[in-house]
């Protein structure tokens, strides 16, 4: 997915040289909330394993 939002973030400046405003403001804004879905994405799943880890950790002993 950041591989997605940085495609669409390099497009969108290309665009913005190029002169085409109203695409590269479009590009740009998918781009961010690409980039701020996978953080959330990220931070939900590191939470989760964190869990899973102590609850795994916690029955060995």
């Amino acid at each position: 997915m950041i591989r997605l939002a940085i495609a669409c973030l390099v497009i969108g400046l290309i665009a913005a040289v190029l002169g085409f405003g109203g695409i590269a403001g479009t590009f740009i804004g998918v781009a961010k909330i690409l980039f701020f879905v996978a953080l959330a994405l990220f931070a939900i799943f590191l939470v989760m394993g964190l869990a899973a880890g102590r609850s795994i950790g916690s029955s060995i002993d």
